[in-house]
């Protein structure tokens, strides 16, 4: 597996390159985040979206609803950019070094994902005849989340005299762009700047947020490698360290540039926090946080690589994806994994069912402590849920918002936001699979439990009874352009499956004699119980008889067809384009929807309606959203389809690396990233996480030689290797497990070979 290298050189100072290499070589951990501006920043006109960002730190924006219908929020949350600790001038012999000044001899970048670092070099000319090479290596740290670091290191080509100015400022605003949905449409003054503040040697700038109510301290430490004449001062909320030293050809000259961010969300004194944290960043060399990054990403590795031969391409790709999941996910209950990661300011730093749905799945299976966090994180804000489902006038249950950070909604098209309830059954969804691979029982009491009682009520109250079956009116699926539907198939089924293990998880804690604290705190009868159970097993799933398929609603078949292939390609995505009530009246499909509840929900449908289902969303599926071809390649694999399935697969790995739906310039799109993983793991690895146990049906795809992943499984670790010859199964550590191959029992206390099936998914 490649984790050495990601590797660009050349570099083009066009606008929209320049901001899309700022999203791709970003530096985070899951806590901070900061995206690849240049240190020197670039002319103005240029095109830069330069920003740093705390994961769940927010303030509040107004969001005014033209029309004051009840219930409709006029306010979200919105993720900051805390402050500019990125900025370094040098100057050599008086000329400010940039690369659109003097002459750029050679410039790359590269990102280092076995060491966590990223990369930027430049060999560059004065117009005085004066060079130099800058060589900056930067670090979010995974040891210490709040510490991200700048090592800048100038070699002198010839004699001269270098100048450093390296700037802390403390009032910044977000990036806007009122042109673009997915992006914030203003940029108001969020954060406060106090004064900066000179202590240690140090610079510290506390701001508070205009709502929120929260607060955030940036501090900053320069260390220059060789004694110079230097300066620290402040001014405003800005502060501006100096220093200037001569040097000879050949020799060497670097400034450390130390950034701490803490928040008052994590720490009751940030400023205190801040100031303890950065003397405990200065107080070992930065090879030692070198060396503690590349130990927590040997660990990580370990476990989580998925090593692919015979594409280099696509293997690259996927160990990116990969790494970025890890950058992106918070390590505490107080955040979540925000659409765009911590790389960019698309979609606000909001939170989605894309991490239960398509993140969390790679967490469960391979770090379930991360899985605890984006769970719990769930239940710290289960309150405003239940908030959330009074608001929308339901009396019991917990209905969690569409997009938020702390809890409230921050939807303000409710069609395709607030009314997709689906997003219930999709947090329950993930806290069952969890408790599948992990028998935890203790989480279940403590945490997970709850969460899925509380949302099975919301179903009871949101659905109805007719003519024997339960139905639920006027929802919206995973699917956006089709919005206020009834009886949404995927809707259904998740419902379905959330009310049945609501019985099931109450009946093991029952059984465990933990029942009783869960059952007194939120007033949880045997009836309501009985409740649960008779809606699940009468739930209605939409199917047409004639077609052997189920339809995607009520309505869906009864609409005319859209004509894809008649539609221009400039077109696409279609919500840009079109009025999205005109979007509704047609068979037109952004993403999937059936076909994804077919995957996570496979045994509720025979195989030949959910083939007949497949092909007939094929035909009228745009995968406008970056959620949609990894599910499709996944069912095609299912389905018996390799070719289609690697076709697919294809279009999903490489979307943020090759910018295929030109929007990466706002970040990465992290639920593609863990859809990447799923279509290799679940679709060409054929696992699932069932009630029986652990499933596997490996196939591998034309064009690799191998690949390999493992997973953890109760107290397990599975290694799974699969090469034209065949396949292995190994048990790496653990004590010996009952899976099920191809759907066959088998025992795994060593290694199992096992021949490929080529008929799987074909009967």
């Amino acid at each position: 597996m490649d984790t050495k290298l990601l590797r660009k050189t050349g570099l083009s100072l066009d606008r929209e390159e320049l901001m899309v290499n700022e999203t791709l070589f970003h530096n985070a951990n899951g806590y901070l985040g900061v995206r690849s501006n240049f240190e020197e920043g670039v002319p103005e006109g240029v095109g830069s979206i330069r920003g740093e960002y705390l994961n769940g730190f927010y303030d509040f924006a107004d969001m005014p609803q033209a029309e004051k219908l009840c219930g409709l929020c006029e306010e979200k949350q919105t993720m900051l950019n805390i402050a500019d600790t990125q900025t370094i001038f040098l100057s050599v012999d008086g000329e400010t070094f940039s690369l659109f000044g003097g002459e750029v001899l050679e410039s790359a970048r590269e990102l280092d994902m076995a060491r966590g670092v990223t990369r930027r070099t430049v060999s560059w000319k004065s117009t005085q005849g004066a060079a130099v090479t800058v060589d900056v290596t930067r670090m979010a740290s995974f040891a210490m989340l709040p510490l991200f670091t700048i090592e800048y290191r100038v070699t002198a080509q010839s004699d001269c005299t270098l100048r450093f100015s390296s700037l802390h400022i403390g009032s910044v605003k977000n990036y806007c762009d009122p042109t673009d949905p997915r992006l914030a449409a203003e940029a108001p003054q969020y954060l406060h700047a106090a004064p900066a503040a000179i202590s240690g040697g140090a610079s510290f700038v506390t701001a508070h947020t205009t709502k929120s109510g929260l607060s955030v301290t940036s501090a900053v430490k320069n260390v220059l490698s060789v004694p110079a004449e230097e300066s620290l001062r402040a001014e405003g909320s800005s502060a501006e360290y100096t220093a200037a030293v001569s040097v000879k050809a050949g020799e060497s000259v670097t400034l450390t540039k130390y950034t701490v961010l803490c928040d008052s969300v994590r720490y009751d004194d940030c400023r205190a926090e801040a100031e303890h944290l950065l003397a405990q960043a200065v107080s070992v060399p930065l090879s030692d946080w070198y060396g503690k990054q590349k130990a927590y990403l040997d660990q990580y590795w370990e476990t989580c690589a998925v090593q692919v031969e015979g594409d280099d391409d696509l293997s690259r790709a996927v160990t990116y994806n990969l790494y970025q999941l890890i950058q992106s996910v918070g390590k505490d209950p107080h955040s979540n994994i925000a659409a765009k990661g911590l790389s960019g300011e698309g979609y606000e730093g909001h939170y989605f069912w894309d991490t239960e749905m398509y993140m969390l799945p790679f967490f469960s299976l391979t770090r379930p402590d991360i899985a605890r966090n984006l769970i719990e994180y769930r239940h710290t804000i289960l309150p405003y849920a239940r908030e959330n489902a009074r608001i929308l006038g339901h009396k019991k249950g917990a209905l969690y918002a569409w997009r938020t950070i702390m809890g409230k909604e921050c939807s303000g098209y409710f069609p395709s936001g607030s009314a997709q309830y689906h997003i219930d059954g999709d947090i329950a969804y993930s806290i069952i699979s969890y408790y599948l691979l992990t028998k935890d029982v203790d989480f279940l009491a403590k945490t997970g439990a709850e969460i899925v009682c509380e949302t099975a009520r919301l179903w009871i109250d949101a659905g109805s009874w007719y003519k024997g079956t339960f139905r639920i009116n006027d929802v919206t699926g995973p699917d956006e352009y089709t919005c206020i539907v009834n009886n949404n198939y995927y809707t259904n089924c998740l419902a379905k499956y959330n009310l049945d293990w609501a019985c099931k998880f109450c009946a093991i804690l029952e059984k465990a004699g933990k029942l009783a604290p869960l059952a007194e705190k939120i007033g949880l009868t045997q009836e309501e119980l009985d409740e649960f159970r008779r809606a699940s097993d009468a739930m209605y799933l939409p199917y047409d008889e004639e077609l052997d398929l189920n339809p995607q609603d009520d309505s869906f078949l009864t609409k005319k067809v859209w004509d894809l292939a008649a539609t221009p390609k400039e077109d696409f995505p279609l919500l840009l384009h079109y009025h999205p009530l005109y979007l509704y009246r047609f068979q037109v499909c952004k993403q999937a929807d059936t076909v994804l509840s077919h995957f996570v929900m496979e045994d509720y449908q025979k195989l030949s309606t959910m083939r007949h289902s497949f092909a007939y969303y094929e035909k009228v599926t745009t995968h406008d959203s970056s959620l949609s071809t990894c599910i499709f390649s996944i069912m095609a694999s299912r389905l018996g389809m390799p070719e289609k399935a690697y076709d697919y697969f294809g279009e999903s790995s490489k979307l943020d690396l090759f910018n295929t739906h030109h929007n990466t310039k706002d970040g990465i799109h992290t639920a593609n990233m863990g859809g990447t993983y799923m279509a290799i793991v679940y679709g060409f690895g054929g696992l699932r996480v069932k009630e029986s146990g652990l499933c596997l049906a490996p196939a591998l795809p034309a064009g690799w030689t191998s690949y390999r992943f493992r997973v953890r499984y109760e107290d397990a670790l599975i290694g799974v290797r699969v090469t034209k010859d065949g396949g292995e199964l190994t048990l790496c550590e653990g004590s010996p497990k009952e899976l099920f191959l191809y759907g066959k029992p088998v025992t795994l206390d060593k290694t199992l070979p096992f021949a490929l099936n080529p008929d799987w998914g074909k009967e």
